[in-house]
């Protein structure tokens, strides 16, 4: 059991990999002129949990009548952020 790894340190490392390619992203998207590149790496897409679910916006709320929760979630992703978990998936498979 030495050899293995905890499911957070994976998910973790992944997040930060996707976080630092979307970043990077960002950057290219700023340095770059206008043209096709440019729209390639700011184009994403986005996934939220009130769309999911069918909600007007991003959250979706619990109405207990004394309390209200609200929950929400959005996922962004670019084709920067997809080669840096791309490159985290490396990583973690390289330095076992």
């Amino acid at each position: 059991m030495a050899g293995r790894r905890s499911i957070l340190i994976i998910i973790l490392i992944l997040f930060v990999g996707a976080m630092v390619g979307s970043l990077l992203g960002q950057l290219f998207g700023y340095v770059l002129p206008e043209g096709v590149v440019k729209q390639f790496f700011l184009q994403s897409v986005e996934f939220s949990l009130g769309g999911i679910l069918g909600g007007e916006n991003d959250a979706v709320e619990l109405n207990l009548g004394v309390i209200s929760l609200i929950f929400g979630l959005r996922i962004t992703l670019n084709f920067a952020g997809l080669l840096g978990l791309a490159v985290a998936y490396y990583f973690l498979r390289y330095f076992r």
